[in-house]
């Protein structure tokens, strides 16, 4: 047996052992868990107000089901995921920070990278090929995934929708091989060939031969008008009935492929927001969302009509910000792939009856790596010896307590790219945001409490801060490996941002 396969069998006897413990204590039944997770959905997408007020945004958009999960549950106004799809969903199930997990860009084709050449930048060798269970894959990041943990619990693990963690032809491109017991619809491929039943949920029918983005496992809807977002939900659903009449515990990952593109409308919701005065675009990305919230109302509601809904835990998230192609993104900058706050702020809704507070609001800054240690500690795994190092932190203590903030803790974004956004590193710590841009060398600090809009950079006039957090950057990207991009043409690995800083004084 191989020492990675005793690590792994020594892991699990471990967890077993504390879950054993736990039910010897009188401690009641685990609670399901429902993660919501929805892609390329930006912090205003939505008619909750997550800013200070409600905006033209939250008017725009009807996401009914969201106020319900808001109204019964907790708001986070100040929640983080990676700029980009892949390193975000890395992050989640393996509670790595993508610096140090090194899925640091989309990913898709077996060794191919989708960065593109420029004259400066050379990006590192990355783990292109995505994350494994421990399997001997080069360029993965190998670690114990949380629906693995979970399901040596006792937990019955469905993954329905996206999944987006390996590379075609590698075994993290499948669930299965994750920790999932069950796997509908997610392969390697991040996006859907259609989002229309008509055209079987594949390109086939505007791109003749192109099979990479069918989404799998739905063809009893194939030539249907089922839009893609009603039959994953109808899929979770039957999956959630199987699992209660088994009496497992489940741990569902409902990881809808909405609202990336290929942006095709949901006739059930389109034409009212043409009625309402929105150009074709805005109506598409409109009736979109609320598809995606409508499954939000049929899961929720489906939860009660099952009698499970006291004992269900609801996690409402998004992987990353608006796409570049939905410019209207006030009062953030920036979007999908960029380092300002429209890439990475994300919508955070969280329902736990009896621990959080209904209609409660969370200022805490958290991020997507603290979904796996939260889950954890959800599920009553309390312990986390033996498990493989992470960064995330719970944020189960922010549930119970709505004023209970973190603001002492450091965040960390590494992106050292050059697919359609230049290479960056951010740091937030407290009010205070530094982004190091790699090409030029150059600093932007921001004080996001005061200027959330990031439109004054203060790096020149405030330059001990921006020393002391460009030192504080350097070191936790050293302690977590954070691969450098090279500078052309010595392809000489580029200055760790407390050297840039030096350098320009």
């Amino acid at each position: 047996m191989s020492s990675k396969a005793i690590l792994s069998k020594f892991k699990i006897h471990y967890f077993l052992l504390i879950f054993v413990s736990n039910m010897a204590m009188g401690q009641s039944s685990p609670p399901n868990i429902v993660f919501f997770f929805v892609d390329d959905m930006g912090w205003q997408d939505t008619s909750v107000p997550f800013y200070e007020r409600i905006t033209e945004l939250n008017k725009r958009y009807h996401t009914p089901n969201m106020e319900r999960l808001a109204s019964e549950g907790m708001k986070f106004t100040q929640a983080y995921a990676s700029a980009v799809c892949s390193p975000s969903r890395v992050s989640w199930i393996t509670g790595a920070n993508a610096a140090r997990h090194q899925v640091t860009n989309w990913t898709l084709k077996r060794d191919q990278s989708p960065d593109g050449p420029d004259d400066i930048i050379q990006p590192p060798l990355w783990n292109v090929n995505g994350m494994t269970a421990g399997e001997d894959v080069p360029q993965t990041y190998p670690a114990t995934p949380l629906p693995a943990i979970l399901r040596d619990h006792g937990y019955t693990t469905i993954h329905v929708g996206k999944a987006h963690w390996g590379a075609e032809g590698t075994p993290g491109a499948e669930p299965l091989n994750l920790g999932f017991d069950v796997n509908i619809g997610g392969h390697a491929a991040g996006g859907p060939g259609s989002y229309l039943g008509e055209h079987n949920y594949s390109a086939v029918w505007r791109n003749p031969g192109n099979h990479t983005w069918d989404v799998p496992g739905l063809e009893e809807f194939y030539g249907r008008d089922v839009y893609l977002n009603e039959a994953l939900t109808i899929k979770a659903k039957a999956e959630m009935d199987r699992a209660q009449d088994s009496g497992q515990a489940f741990f569902l990952y409902l990881s809808h492929y909405a609202i990336h593109a290929p942006w095709e409308a949901d006739p059930r919701f389109y034409d009212k927001y043409l009625a309402a005065g929105l150009t074709q675009e805005e109506a598409i990305y409109a009736s979109m969302i609320e598809s995606m919230d409508k499954s939000l109302g049929d899961i929720m509601s489906h939860l009660t009509e099952r009698g499970l809904e006291d004992n269900t835990i609801v996690v409402f998230m998004s992987d990353n910000g608006v796409h570049p192609n939905m410019p209207r993104n006030i009062p953030l900058r920036g979007h999908k792939l960029s380092p300002y706050e429209g890439g990475i702020r994300v919508p955070l809704l969280v329902k736990w009856p009896g621990i959080s507070q209904p209609g409660s609001v969370n200022s805490a800054q958290v991020i997507i790596e603290d979904v796996f240690p939260t889950v954890l500690e959800m599920a009553g795994i309390q312990d986390s010896q033996g498990l493989p190092s992470f960064d995330g932190e719970s944020f189960v203590s922010q549930l119970r307590m709505p004023e209970k903030e973190n603001t002492d803790r450091a965040l960390l974004w590494h992106y050292p790219h050059t697919y359609y956004n230049p290479p960056y590193t951010v740091l937030r710590e407290g009010d205070w945001k530094l982004i190091f841009h790699y090409k030029e060398q150059g600093f932007e600090l921001f004080n996001i409490a005061n200027d959330l809009s990031e439109q004054f950079n203060l790096a020149e006039q405030n330059s001990d801060k921006c020393r002391q957090m460009a030192a504080d950057m350097t070191a936790l990207m050293k302690e977590r490996g954070a691969q450098l991009p090279m500078l052309k043409p010595t392809m000489a690995p580029s200055p760790y941002p407390i050297e840039a800083f030096e350098a320009r004084q």
